[in-house]
């Protein structure tokens, strides 16, 4: 089974499992940890042990965190190499909720297709927003 760990500081990765759950539905392979506002390493490495207790050695596993050098994605590392997950690991920073639609409704895709789509998707939706008003919207503003 190939799950995906979703880590952050603060509530973004367990909103993001639950964005992917609003858009994708009920998954039993996405599992979120998010290190919040005053917890301790030492709290957050047991929570994150007992996140990824259900991943086994066997299974492959895509993290996706916060920023690349954070503690919560530092700390998920280690807890992964720890359990000897870490062969079987994936890991990308800067994680977006397209990367996380990628990789769920993609589960199917070999590792190496499946990286290639979920760095390609991911760089997409990064853009600047630009609305265009004609003169008349203009006016009732």
């Amino acid at each position: 089974m190939r799950y995906l760990l979703l880590v952050s500081h603060g509530t973004f990765a367990p909103g993001l499992g639950s964005v992917i759950k609003m858009l994708v539905g009920e998954r039993t392979d996405v599992l979120s940890c998010g290190m919040e506002d005053g917890m301790g390493a030492d709290a957050y490495v047991r929570a994150l042990e007992q996140t990824v207790s259900v991943i086994k050695p066997e299974d492959s596993v895509f993290v996706f965190g916060d920023l690349i050098g954070g503690s919560p994605l530092t700390n998920a590392i280690n807890v992964l190499t720890q359990r000897g997950l870490m062969q079987n690991a994936t890991v990308f920073g800067g994680a977006n909720v397209p990367m996380v639609i990628t990789a769920t409704l993609q589960s199917d895709e070999d590792d190496e297709t499946l990286k290639r789509d979920i760095i390609s998707e991911g760089q997409a939706a990064i853009r600047e927003f630009v609305l265009q008003l004609d003169d008349e919207e203009d006016e009732s503003l």
